[in-house]
């Protein structure tokens, strides 16, 4: 059912609400056009009601001219709306709890205040010709039967999807694609998933609502968010693209250069074993794996690490086999013979195992030497 699939991103939103992490104005702009170049559908640019620095943020994002649809979130309520208007934006995200232990815990309310006051909110909206997505706020906890009555309210009072939020990550990939296919086929309202990486499934479900007929995944770059995140923008769209074959008018060549930008900006680093930029994905040292490499990059690689500016590196150290110890030389301009290279091998796993680590070029030359012999004028 994957088909027109439009990319939310939500960087300088939920993004932002990662604990610590603060983005100045310039900063929030400079991201706001690297994704919107990139070829994001919609960008949920921040919370307008915040009001200061945050709404002079977002007034300077509209006067961008930016090419995609900028949406701001907000409570259900007139005056968050409002100030969404008086920045200009075309597009609000309303949000309610929708969980019973978000209405009775949280907001001290009802069901029916619930519907009542999202109703309201809604047709304010859109009585100002504004886009509306319908954000229920604990979605995979709440009600099913209640989740179908929220859709129905919303959806006569106008708005035009439907947000799903696993706000606690407590969604798994079979039941998202079971919850988000019968929502769709009960309602017929285009749905959108946004999801929180708390069990390490934030992708995953994304992918599941998808396949099940969700239009929209909410992501953000590097899978910033709340507590363990967000569905990571770089993970749904390269997923999607080379794994399900389906194009969502993202630049992917652009991934690198933007995960960069915002790893800088929130002075959170990306983690080497961090899926699709993460320096390690393109790093090999076990023997058999650089050996096939070597010979064909397919049988370990599912794109070309020039997709995403990435650059493919062989290590040497305990785990490397011949094949990898000719190449590492060959790239010195040294030819070796099988022979050489096995001796040369045995010293770099000893030194490997010593110095824990695989070595560095200078030690491999040292190696070489001791081998081979130094050259005559040295």
């Amino acid at each position: 059912m994957l088909k027109d699939i439009k990319i939310v991103d939500t960087t300088l939103r939920d993004g932002e609400q990662t604990a610590g992490v603060v983005f100045s104005n310039e900063e929030k702009l400079k991201i706001a056009r690297l994704l919107s170049e990139a070829g994001v559908f919609q960008l949920e640019v921040g919370v307008p009601a915040m009001g200061g620095a945050e709404k002079e943020a977002i007034k300077s994002m509209v006067k961008a001219g930016l090419k995609s649809s900028l949406m701001g979130w907000n409570r259900a309520m007139t005056s968050d709306i409002d100030a969404s208007i008086e920045c200009g934006l075309d597009a609000v995200a309303i949000s309610i709890s929708i969980s019973d232990v978000h209405i009775k815990e949280k907001l001290n309310k009802t069901r029916d205040w619930v519907l009542e006051t999202v109703t309201q909110a809604i047709n304010y909206a859109k009585s100002h010709g504004l886009y509306v997505s319908a954000n229920a706020e604990d979605a995979s906890r709440a009600d099913p039967a209640f989740i179908l009555q929220f859709m129905e309210t919303t959806r006569e009072a106008g708005a035009d999807r439907f947000r799903y939020c696993d706000t606690t990550g407590s969604l798994d990939p079979l039941r998202a694609y079971e919850e988000i296919k019968g929502l769709i086929q009960k309602t017929g309202l285009p749905i959108e998933i946004h999801t929180h990486n708390d069990f390490g499934m934030a992708t995953g479900v994304t992918l599941a609502a998808l396949e099940a007929g969700a239009n929209f995944a909410s992501v953000t770059v590097n899978g910033l968010g709340e507590r363990a995140g967000n569905a990571a923008l770089e993970e749904v769209v390269m997923a999607l693209k080379y794994l399900k074959h389906i194009e969502t008018g993202f630049d992917v060549s652009k991934i690198k250069e933007i995960c960069e930008y915002v790893a800088k900006a929130s002075g959170r680093e990306i983690p080497v074993n961090q899926p699709i930029v993460g320096r390690n994905l393109f790093m090999h040292e076990a023997g058999i794996i650089a050996n096939a490499i070597l010979k064909q990059p397919s049988t370990y690689d599912i794109f070309s690490p020039s997709v995403v500016g990435g650059i493919r590196q062989l290590l040497i150290g305990k785990h490397s086999g011949r094949s990898s110890i000719i190449s590492k030389f060959d790239e010195y301009g040294i030819v070796l013979d099988e022979d050489t290279a096995g001796k040369i091998l045995e010293k770099v796993r000893e030194k490997a195992v010593e110095v824990k680590r695989p070595l560095f070029d200078k030690e491999l030359m040292q190696i070489y030497y001791e081998i081979v012999g130094y050259p005559k004028n040295k």
